[in-house]
């Protein structure tokens, strides 16, 4: 029963007149206010009386008094709506506090007098929805503003966040906003009892169910969907839940206006000179070549296979064999190529023992005198003295790499700080610090040592310090002055990384501030002067390497299958020239293969009589001790080819080499920002390649070089020098350092050749989506956590958004995993039974936890060796994902981010991913494969992934790679609910009442009709 009106005159809360403050309430952007619209109260009056509320707006909303009135014609109860305004400040507890309703009640009859009252409310917030909040008051404590009952939130009523009005306003009672700028809500925090999802069962599967815990054999809390609050059962209707469309938000930052993927034709880099040439038409002949033998390949395998008897478990038919011919049952279940592994041209190159290259019999200090580079020695160290910027030419094996460190330092100039070198590779920054240590009279990692990405081998003692170009813009990240070094040289500069562009631009800025910093630019090439003009016009000096003529032969027609040309002309060579070795350049290790492989059936056919030919193949993936089989000297008698990538061009030096057979073409790394892929394209060379390919054959003593393509192709179809990496690449994490350093206006930064400005934008874009970047573009505080770390910003984004969502342990494992590229190796003798091994760690929720438990299972075991090699896991991979975690984690503490585990709660780990590769997501396409978000692009789940058999509706993907398919690397399952929570800036749930894109690109075609036309079904068609 309600009160009756009180008295005139006395005071009363909202409680006290049984007013129940429940209705809805709108955002509104006033100076942090809320508006409290359509507050419903029931009052009880008499007969006569008009009940008026004026509610008078709080001080400083800028909104003026509303009044309502309403005439009461019998006694009871009158509903009334008044429109309130009030502040709302949020507490501790998830409660909403709305101050400032003032009140003015004017009665009717019995003149009541105009009182006016302040009330306070506490009330909390139900849902929101869109723009609209609701309120209640209903259990909350009105004196401390406590909530007494706090909802159980399922997973679909937690109040979403709307992601247009941005998280402040919106910010529910369950939530709070990460380091990483996603929203954790509660069901984050709570950990799920089991990690899979409620599989919903099917209604026989219900009955059944019910049957057996009615009878009593089944308990009730062991039936899988048994909800203790409900009625015991909790059911699940099939089809309940509907699709959820998604579409990517097309919102633009204000510093891309009018720029964004929408508007601008995003084509590829451009990488071929002249497209119709007949070198591009080679190239896409060799591509079509390679992927159709590989297919012969594996045909001639699977016939291999089919002809070998199926019941493994019975003996053979054959019941006298003859000896070699009976394989054991045992060896054929690992099937593949058991007693045929390696390929004879194989055995015949390694058969022989190993030797580990060739020692040389000079002392160290008379190898160091006998370089090109010990006549002038003084006037290096002069030049230096009196140049602040040397551009330094000298052939490959001139010895500039190793001696002008050790010059410098002995002139003196590690007094000032260090000498710093870097290279382009890893592995050369590795072996060329080992090789000076040497000289130097040192261990390695004390007055010399190196540092790469993930490993640090320096010392308080290092003087010189050789590195990969990509950790000095580290280091100029942490100091831009570079004040440790008094001379960086910046070796290999003609390989144009996408790094050394950038400290291009740096450095040139830092020697202008410090003016006893010496710049040493060095490189292989004669495009010095391009160097020499950016840097100042600074003078050039020029080392002579020992060389002699060559003679260049051109191909009279254009060769169309180069490789076939290649083999002919290495035969040819072989049979018809005098002795000296060979030198074969191709573009890739399968390509290498495959030419050796017929190089030795060939030189089998010609028979007996010929000198032998001894075949030596050179690429990165093979192992060290085999590359180093190319420099021993071919016994006297025989002739070696070396068969190699253009790794042979600058980095490696080949003594004994006569003939070079150069086909004119080399793979690069291209990224096509459009599809966000890098694929790895056959090109034409460059004609700066080319001369350095032409030079390898005079440093013995003359030589020649036969060039499979014509005259007018080498100076018509070649480009003058190779595309820089800066033009062909992702610039994320470029942009991100740059962005870092306080550089902020990226399109008129001195780059020595600048990147398209398209490629630019759409990697600010990226960075803008994952939060890195404002609206103006400028670094925001997780931009600046994510520059931190040397990964990606996809990757370093996952790893804050982990710290956050409570799972960072298992996220750095995956990291470390995902870096170190291929865990798994599949010999080929054993394909089947590698096949297996792998499949017993494979994870229903994708690849990525697939590396987490590979590496979990390792360190259960010890981190042990043997373990590796049974489960044909790569041990040297782990070690390195070991060490890479290791160096994230010294990270993490740096800036005091907790490691935190995840247990088994896998939901957290597979957003933590989607945190970071939101845009590399893909849903299931009706006809075959699936189709990606952003560019709508059919791809596919690579045969190796752990996901391959499932084929689930919605992934993420780490990366495409294009091989015969566009295929995605490392999936993992997703809810798609998440890329709306996890992206707002990126995608955005479609308006459930219009028509999503997808759905209006889907063509509706009637069934076949075999009696008319194909259009004939077209209103446009029928006769009236």
């Amino acid at each position: 029963m309600r009160p009756p009106l009180p008295p005139p005159g006395t005071t009363v809360t909202a409680a006290a007149m049984g007013e129940a403050v429940t209705g809805t309430t709108t955002a509104a952007a006033v100076a942090g206010t809320m508006t409290a619209a359509a507050v419903t109260m029931t009052v009880t009056a008499v007969a006569g009386t008009t009940v008026t509320r004026t509610v008078i707006a709080a001080a400083g909303t800028g909104i003026e008094a509303v009044t309502m009135s309403m005439p009461v014609t019998g006694t009871g109860t009158v509903a009334e709506t008044v429109m309130g305004i009030g502040i709302g400040t949020e507490t501790a507890e998830g409660t909403e506090t709305w101050r400032g309703i003032e009140r003015e009640i004017v009665g009717g009859a019995g003149g009541m007098k105009k009182r006016r009252k302040r009330t306070e409310v506490y009330v909390k917030v139900v849902s929101v929805k869109g723009q609209k909040l609701s309120l209640s008051m209903r259990d909350v404590d009105q004196d401390t503003g406590k909530d007494l009952l706090p909802m159980q939130r399922g997973a679909d009523d937690a109040p979403r966040a709307n992601p247009s009005g941005g998280v402040g306003g919106a910010m529910g009672s369950g939530k709070r906003l990460g380091l990483s700028g996603i929203v954790i809500t509660e069901e984050d925090e709570a950990a799920p009892t089991s990690r899979r999802p409620l599989k919903r069962m099917s209604s026989p599967e219900r009955w059944e169910a019910k049957q057996l815990i009615a009878s009593g054999v089944l308990d009730v809390r062991d039936y899988p969907m048994f909800d203790e609050d409900g009625d015991g059962m909790m059911y699940q209707e099939e089809g309940a839940e509907e699709e959820l469309e998604i579409e990517l938000n097309e919102d633009e930052p204000a510093f891309l206006q009018g720029q964004s993927r929408f508007s601008i034709d995003m084509s590829p880099v451009k990488i071929f000179k002249n497209p119709e040439g007949s070198l591009s038409r080679a190239a896409a002949l060799q591509t079509a070549l390679i992927k159709e033998r590989r297919e012969v390949r594996e045909q001639e395998q699977r016939a291999m296979l089919d002809s070998i008897p199926k019941d493994l478990n019975r003996p053979w038919e054959d019941p006298m064999p003859d000896t070699g011919e009976r394989h054991l049952a045992q060896e054929l279940r690992g099937v593949g190529l058991s007693a045929y592994d390696m390929p004879e041209w194989k055995k015949e190159a390694y058969g022989k023992a190993l030797t580990f290259g060739q020692r040389s019999k000079l002392s160290l200090q008379e190898q160091r005198q006998s370089l090109p580079i010990y006549k002038l020695k003084k006037e290096l160290i002069q030049a230096v003295h009196d140049n602040q910027v040397l551009v330094v030419i000298g052939e490959t094996g001139s010895g500039k790499t190793t001696q002008v460190t050790q010059y410098l330092a002995e002139a003196g100039y590690t007094t000032r700080g260090k000498i710093g070198c870097t290279q382009p590779r890893r592995v050369a920054a590795m072996s060329v610090a080992k090789r000076v240590a040497e000289e130097f009279g040192c261990r390695l990692g004390e007055e010399v040592g190196y540092a790469i990405r993930f490993e640090d081998c320096t010392g308080p003692d290092t003087v010189i310090k050789y590195m990969t170009d990509g950790m000095l813009l580290r280091e100029i990240l942490v100091d831009e002055n570079l004040s440790q070094y008094s001379v960086i040289m910046l070796d290999e500069a003609h390989e144009r990384t996408i790094h050394t562009d950038v400290l291009f631009g740096l450095l040139k800025q830092l020697i202008k501030r410090r003016s006893d910093m010496r710049l040493i630019v060095t490189s292989a090439t004669l495009d010095a002067e391009k160097f020499s003009g950016y840097f100042f016009n600074c003078n050039i000096f020029t080392i002579p390497g020992r060389t002699f003529p060559v003679e260049i032969l051109y191909t009279k027609q254009p060769e169309s299958d180069y490789l076939d040309a290649a083999l002919i002309t290495v035969l040819q060579i072989h049979l018809t020239e005098p002795e000296g070795d060979i030198l074969l350049f191709l573009t890739g290790q399968e390509e290498i293969d495959h030419a050796c492989l017929c190089l030795y059936e060939r030189m089998k056919g010609l028979g007996k009589d010929v000198p032998e030919l001894i075949i030596l193949p050179v690429y990165s993936a093979l192992p060290s001790e085999m590359q180093s089989k190319i420099f021993d000297p071919a016994p006297p008698g025989k002739r070696k080819v070396v068969v190699a990538t253009n790794i042979a061009e600058a980095s490696l030096t080949i003594d004994g080499i006569y003939y070079v057979v150069d086909p004119g073409f080399a793979k690069i790394n291209v990224y096509n920002s459009k599809q966000g892929l890098d694929s790895l394209v056959i090109t034409p060379i460059s004609q700066a390649s080319a001369k350095q390919r032409a030079g390898r054959a005079g440093r013995t003593g003359p030589g020649k070089c036969y060039r499979l393509y014509t005259e007018s192709a080498y100076r018509n179809e070649m480009p003058p020098t190779t595309i820089p990496e800066i033009q062909r690449i992702n610039l994320g994490s470029t942009v991100l350092n740059m962005k870092a350093m306080g550089i902020n206006d990226l399109l008129s930064f001195d780059f020595m050749d600048p990147p398209a400005p398209q490629a630019l934008i759409s990697a600010m874009e990226q960075l803008y989506s994952l939060g890195a970047l404002d609206e103006e573009g400028l670094l925001t505080k997780l931009g600046r956590k994510m520059a931190e770390f040397p990964l990606d910003p996809p990757l370093s984004k996952m790893l804050l958004a982990s710290v956050d969502l409570g799972c960072s342990d298992e996220i750095l494992t995956i990291i470390a995993m995902i870096q170190t590229g291929n865990i798994f190796y599949r010999p080929r003798e054993k394909q089947a039974q590698a096949d297996q091994k792998r499949a017993k760690f494979f994870q229903p929720e994708g690849d990525h936890l697939t590396l987490l438990a590979v590496y979990e299972a390792w360190k259960a075991k010890n981190f042990s060796g043997p373990w590796c090699f049974e489960n044909f896991v790569q041990s040297r991979s782990l070690r390195r994902a070991q060490d890479v975690r290791k160096q994230l984690l010294t990270i993490m503490d740096r800036y005091k981010l907790d490691v935190v585990s995840a247990g088994k709660n896998f939901t957290k780990i597979r957003k933590a991913i989607t945190a970071g590769f939101f845009f590399h997501a893909a849903r299931k396409d009706p006809q075959e494969g699936y189709r990606t978000l952003v560019e709508n692009q059919p791809v596919y789940i690579h045969p190796s992934s752990a996901l391959f058999q499932r084929q689930p509706d919605w992934v993420i993907y780490h990366e495409l790679v294009m091989t015969t398919k566009e295929y995605m690397r490392e999936v993992t399952v997703i809810d798609p609910k998440w890329l709306v929570e996890l992206a707002p800036r990126f995608y955005k749930g479609a308006d459930p009442t219009k028509m999503s894109k997808r759905k209006r690109q889907e063509r509706i075609e009637p069934l076949y009709d075999r009696y008319h036309e194909p259009n004939s079904w077209r209103l446009s068609k029928r006769r009236a």
